[in-house]
């Protein structure tokens, strides 16, 4: 389920103070800028709660499968997940929302910031990509075939994986300090 964008929802949303703040020079360009800092701090909380669902599902596979086969080796695999999955959402809650100090080496302009909003949109297609994969576990849980559940368990922590590092590189593919 795609999420609306909410930048236009905080750009409706100014009360009167802030309405006033973006016709007075000097206060427009930090009003906007506070703005799409607290647009993207909206979105990757709603991401972060996505991937938070996702982890209790996994979870109740895990409960399921203690209940049928507690000697599973897949176990300790979906821990691992469950662990990957805590760590990002975490990650996503807490992660820098693009400032930039007063005497900043890289400074972050209006463009970047919008930039970082459609950068962590972006992620939305990766959380379906686990859902995809994350289907397949309860799936494998029923059938009683390890191998196709450590199978599953594999893709999903792959597609865990790959969010958590598309999501690191967030402000250094934005503003071209990577590597």
């Amino acid at each position: 389920m795609p999420l609306p964008d909410i930048r236009d929802r905080v750009e409706e949303d100014r009360g009167l103070l802030k309405k006033i703040q973006t016709v007075i020079p000097g206060f427009r360009g930090y009003r906007i800028r506070e703005d799409l800092r607290d647009s993207d701090r909206m979105l990757r909380a709603e991401l972060a709660k996505r991937l938070r669902t996702q982890r209790a599902q996994l979870e109740d596979a895990r409960r399921a499968l203690v209940r049928t086969d507690p000697m599973s080796k897949a176990l300790e695999e979906i821990g691992g997940v469950v662990n990957a999955m805590k760590r990002v959402e975490a990650e996503m809650v807490h992660s820098e929302v693009g400032y930039s100090g007063v005497a900043a080496d890289v400074r972050i302009r209006d463009d970047e910031l919008n930039m970082l909003y459609e950068y962590d949109a972006s992620m939305i297609e990766s959380l379906g990509f686990i859902d995809q994969a994350l289907v397949r576990v309860p799936e494998a849980i029923r059938a009683g075939n390890d191998g196709d559940l450590r199978q599953a368990v594999g893709t999903l922590r792959a597609r865990v994986d790959g969010l958590e590092d598309r999501f690191k590189r967030r402000m250094t593919a934005i503003t071209g300090t990577g590597l």
